[in-house]
C-alpha cells in the first residue's frame, strides 16, 4: 500500500463515522461528566460529546483529524499489505548469547519469568532456551572467536609480548591472567586476553611458571614469544626466572633472553612517588585534615557549600580525601582543595570548631607540591591508558622522570627537595640506565632514532652520554642482527594491506583478475629490482634507515604520528627490519591490560554469582574480550580504577 491508497482510506473516514468507532474506543466519562474516547493505536484520549457544564459540543472532526497524523495508524495501514517477515530462530539465540557475554548477564538471564514474558509479548515465535542451552551456544562463540585468535597469531611474521597477572576473587579464589600484544597483518596494534584460568594456591614461581607455559603451549605460540611484562612481586621474578630458562631451553627467545622481562612501569613509577609521599606527608596534614572534617559531616558539606558561593567561586568539582595506598588520590586531593581554598577561609569563620585551616604559607607550599606532582600524574595516565601506546613513546616518559627528579634536587622548597632526593634514589634503583629495549623502541621511531637519545642522555650528563649511547646502540645492532639471521633462510612474509596499497590499481571485474594479478606481481618484481640497484651496494636495512633524515617533527601532530603506520608503507624498504619493529614496538610496559580483566572479572564472579565454574568465568571473560577489545567496557570510572589499582598493587608488593 502506497501514501495515496493511505491519504484515500483517511478521506473516507470523514464520511464514515462506523469506520471511525473501529479506530477509536469510548471509555467512559471523567470527573467533570465529559465523555473519553481513547485511540486504541497511540493511547491518545479525547473529549467528545457535549460538555454538561459548559454546554460545547466537541463533535468527532477533532478525532479526524489525529487519525491524519496518527503514525501508529498508519504503519498498521502499510503492515496490512506487506508479510511479516520471518524469524530466525538461530539469530535469535546468537543475540541472545552474545548480550550475556557483552553485558555480564547471569546464565540463568534466559529464565527469568519477566523476561520470557516480554520476550513472548515481542513475538510469540521466539524460543526462550534454557541455562544449559544458552551456556552451550556461548562455548560455540567463544570455540569459534578462539580458531580465528589462534588463526591471526600463527599468521604473522613477528613474536608476541605479554602480560600477566593474579587476582583474588570476592569468593577468596585465585586466577591468573595472561595477555598477548602484538602487530596483526593490517599493521594494528591487537591486545587480546588469551586465558583467565584459576590458579589454586601455592602461586609460587614455579606454579605460576606452569600453568603460563601451559597456556602458551595450548594456543601454539611457546616458540613465538618476544617478552613478558609483570609487576614487581618477588614471585613474578622468580617465576619469568624460570620461564625464560624454559623458552631459552628451546632455543626461541631473541637476545638469549635478555630482553625478556620487563617491569611494569606503573608500579616502579608509583614506588617511586610514594618515597617522595612520605616527606610531603606532614606538609600536607592540615590541607587533609581539613577535607577529612568537612565530607565528615552532611551539615559541614552544606555549611562548606555557603562558604564556596560567599567565597564567589564557580568550582563544581568537589573535594576529594586521598588514600594511603593510592598516591594520585593525593594529588587529586591538592588539587580540588587548592580550587577552594578562600571558600576555606570563610569557613573559618563559619565553624568555631573548624581547626586546621592552613596558613597561606602552608597553601603556597601545597600548590608547589600539586605543580611538582602533575607531570607524574600525566605520566602515569599515559602509560597506564585502555589505549595501549606503542612502545616508542616510552623512553621518552621515562627521561623526563629523571629530568623532572634532578631539576628539584636544588629546589628552594626543602620539602620538594627532599622529596626529589628520596624519589631519585627509588629510580636509579629500577631505571638507572633505563631499559634499553626503551631506548630501542625510541630508535624506531623514524622521527626521533639515534638522535634523540643523544638529545636525552646529553641533558643529563654530557660527560657519559658517549659511552650510554655507544651501550643502547651497540645492543640494538647485535639484536638486528639476530634477526636477520633468524630469517636468512626464510622468506619474509609481508602483510597483504601492504601488497594492496603497492599496487598501482586494483582489477574491476572478476573475469580479468588472475590475468591482472600475474601482471602486478611482475611489475612489483621489477619495482623491487629497481630498488635494489638503486640503493647502495653492500648495506644493510639499518644502514639505510639511519642514513634517512629523520622525519620532521610538528608539534600540533605529535600525539597523532602513527609509527606503525609508517612502517607498514616501509616494510618492502626494510623487510627484515620491519619485523623487529613489530615486535619491539608491541611491547607493554604495564600490566594494564590484566588489571582491565580483573575489572570486568569482578562483575563476572560475584558474591551472587560464587558457583559459576571457573571454565565459563574465562569463556565469558576472553570471549568478551575477542569481540569488544578493552575500550568497550571501560568507562572513565573503570580506568581511573584500573590505574588506582596498579598504584594499589604497586603499595603491596613493595619490597625495596
Amino acid at each position: 500500500m502506497d501514501a495515496m491508497d493511505i491519504n484515500a482510506d483517511l478521506e473516507d473516514l470523514d464520511n464514515n463515522l462506523s469506520t471511525l468507532w473501529n479506530i477509536f474506543e469510548k471509555i467512559g466519562k471523567d470527573q467533570s461528566g465529559v465523555e473519553k474516547a481513547i485511540c486504541i493505536y497511540c493511547y491518545t484520549e479525547f473529549s467528545i460529546g457535549k460538555n454538561p457544564i459548559s454546554g460545547q459540543n466537541y463533535g468527532t472532526s477533532h478525532l479526524t483529524r489525529h487519525v491524519f497524523i496518527c503514525k501508529n495508524f498508519k504503519l498498521n495501514l502499510l503492515s496490512l499489505e506487506k508479510p511479516p517477515l520471518p524469524f530466525n530462530q538461530k539469530i535469535h539465540r546468537d543475540l541472545l548469547a552474545e548480550a550475556i557475554i557483552a553485558h555480564d548477564l547471569p546464565f540463568s538471564f534466559v529464565e527469568y519469568e519477566k523476561i520470557r514474558a516480554w520476550v513472548e509479548y515481542l513475538n510469540p515465535s521466539a524460543e526462550m532456551v534454557s541455562r544449559n542451552t544458552i551456556v552451550s551456544d556461548i562455548e560455540k562463540i567463544y570455540d569459534k572467536e578462539r580458531i580465528k585468535l589462534k588463526g591471526i597469531m600463527d599468521r604473522i611474521p613477528n613474536r608476541i609480548c605479554l602480560t600477566s597477572d593474579v587476582w583474588t576473587a570476592t569468593t577468596s579464589e585465585g586466577y591468573i591472567c595472561l595477555t598477548a600484544h602484538f602487530v596483526d597483518d593490517n599493521w594494528k596494534l591487537i591486545s587480546r586476553v588469551l586465558n583467565f584460568c584459576r590458579m589454586k594456591p601455592p602461586h609460587t614461581g614455579v606454579a605460576l611458571e606452569a600453568a603460563l607455559f601451559d597456556c602458551l603451549k595450548q594456543w601454539g605460540i611457546d616458540k613465538k614469544i618476544f617478552s613478558i611484562t609483570l609487576d614487581n612481586a618477588s614471585s613474578n621474578d622468580n617465576m619469568q626466572d624460570h620461564l625464560k630458562k624454559h623458552l631459552r631451553m628451546q632455543g626461541n627467545l631473541m637476545g638469549n633472553g635478555e630482553f625478556f622481562h620487563i617491569r611494569c612501569s606503573a608500579h616502579i613509577l608509583n614506588l617511586i612517588v610514594q618515597e617522595g609521599l612520605k616527606v610531603a606527608s606532614e606538609a600536607l596534614h592540615k590541607i587533609r585534615e581539613s577535607v577529612k572534617y568537612i565530607k565528615g559531616s552532611d551539615g559541614r558539606i552544606v555549611k562548606f557549600e555557603d562558604c564556596v558561593n560567599d567565597a564567589g567561586l564557580n568550582v563544581s568539582s568537589g573535594l576529594r580525601l586521598d588514600v594511603s595506598t593510592r598516591w594520585n588520590s593525593t594529588y587529586f586531593m591538592l588539587e580540588s582543595a587548592l580550587q577552594y581554598r578562600k571558600a576555606f577561609q570563610y569557613f573559618q569563620l563559619a565553624d568555631r570548631n573548624y581547626r586546621h585551616c592552613p596558613s597561606d604559607e602552608e597553601w603556597d607550599r601545597g600548590e608547589r607540591i600539586c605543580q611538582f606532582l602533575e607531570p607524574f600524574y600525566d605520566i602515569t595516565n599515559l602509560i597506564s591508558g585502555s589505549s595501549y601506546p606503542t612502545s616508542n613513546l616510552y623512553f621518552m616518559q621515562v627521561w623526563k622522570v629523571q629530568c623532572i627528579l634532578e631539576k628539584n634536587q636544588n629546589s628552594v622548597d626543602g620539602v620538594i627537595k627532599d622529596m626529589s632526593k628520596l624519589m631519585k634514589e627509588k629510580f636509579d634503583k629500577y631505571w638507572k640506565d633505563y631499559s634499553e629495549i626503551l631506548a630501542f623502541g625510541a630508535i624506531l621511531d623514524p622521527r626521533l632514532k639515534e638522535n634523540f637519545l643523544r638529545f636525552c642522555y646529553t641533558r643529563l650528563d654530557a660527560s657519559t652520554s658517549q659511552a650510554k649511547l655507544k651501550k643502547v646502540m651497540d645492543k640494538f645492532k647485535v639484536l638486528y642482527e639476530e634477526y636477520v639471521s633468524y630469517f636468512a633462510n626464510e622468506s619474509v612474509s609481508l602483510s597483504q594491506s601492504s601488497y594492496e596499497s603497492s599496487t598501482l590499481s586494483k582489477p574491476s571485474n572478476v573475469g580479468n583478475k588472475t590475468k591482472k594479478s600475474k601482471i602486478a606481481m611482475d611489475l612489483q618484481d621489477f619495482k623491487t629490482w629497481s630498488s635494489n640497484e638503486s640503493s647502495t651496494p653492500g648495506k644493510s636495512e639499518l644502514e639505510l634507515y639511519f642514513e634517512d633524515k629523520p622525519m620532521q617533527l610538528e608539534e600540533e601532530n605529535s600525539e597523532d604520528f602513527e609509527v606503525l603506520l609508517y612502517w607498514k608503507l616501509h616494510e618492502k624498504k626494510f623487510p627484515t627490519l620491519s619485523i623487529m619493529a613489530r615486535d619491539i614496538l608491541s611491547i607493554p610496559i604495564t600490566t594494564v591490560a590484566s588489571e582491565s580483566s580483573f575489572s570486568i572479572g569482578g562483575r563476572v564472579l560475584t558474591k551472587y554469582r560464587s558457583s559459576t565454574l571457573p571454565e565459563h568465568i574465562q569463556m565469558l571473560i576472553c570471549t568478551r574480550n575477542w569481540l569488544h577489545g578493552f575500550t568497550e567496557y571501560i568507562n572513565d570510572d573503570d580506568e581511573s580504577n584500573i590505574v588506582d589499582d596498579c598504584n594499589t598493587a604497586a603499595t603491596m608488593t613493595q619490597h625495596g
